[in-house]
């Protein structure tokens, strides 16, 4: 992934942060000596350091891989929006020459893998998750011996590497980010106000 200077994180407080307010990203699993790695739309739990933790289903086609080899990257992609080429080009230029650019957020994590089978371990994984994504919602305690649980696998992953990026016009003058944080706000897209609110934050001063 390239990360201009001025689209990287101020510092790993940042994306870390990030990272704990989302939950669902792609898991991407390379094996060894294949032509494509597997990779699987997931929910998965942050802790907010270096670990991970989420489940699959036991068919899932990633498992081979990941005893093949136990590394895989998580990719979690947020606040994403299309910013037209008339908005990007710079003020003084002819907006018919601009060029269009997309503003987003992501983290990307590379990992060490741990497969969990052992039954009490994957019940303390699920009512984690359970606790995590449905605290309202009343439900019975996930315990080892739950008939549910044969038919999934739980994943530990821990940390060894992060690239992250938040890609919100850190290149133009904070004048022209004032213009697109305000064409943001008319617009006014499904997520035009989570990207603006990022522009802004990452402002100078």
């Amino acid at each position: 992934m390239l990360v201009h200077p001025w689209d990287a994180p101020d510092s790993d407080d940042e994306w870390r942060q990030w990272l704990v307010g989302h939950d669902f990203g792609q898991l991407v699993a390379p094996g060894r000596g294949r032509d494509l790695p597997v990779v699987v739309p997931t929910h998965f739990s942050y802790d907010g350091a270096v670990t991970v933790r989420l489940h699959l289903a036991r068919p899932n086609p990633v498992w081979p891989l990941l005893e093949e080899h136990p590394r895989a990257l998580l990719t979690v992609i947020g606040e994403y929006v299309y910013v037209p080429s008339d908005w990007n080009a710079n003020p003084g230029t002819d907006p018919l020459a601009g060029i269009p650019t997309s503003y987003y957020a992501t983290v990307q994590l590379a990992c060490d893998v741990r497969v969990i089978d052992d039954p009490a371990a994957k019940a303390a994984l699920l009512q984690g998750q359970l606790a995590q994504f449905q605290p309202a919602t009343p439900r019975a305690e996930v315990l080892a011996g739950d008939r549910n649980l044969p038919g999934i696998r739980g994943i530990e992953l821990t940390v060894t590497a992060v690239q992250a990026k938040f890609k919100y016009g850190g290149n133009k003058t904070p004048e022209h980010r004032q213009d697109l944080a305000a064409h943001l706000a008319e617009r006014a897209g499904p997520l035009d106000g989570a990207a603006r609110a990022h522009l802004l934050r990452r402002l100078p001063g």
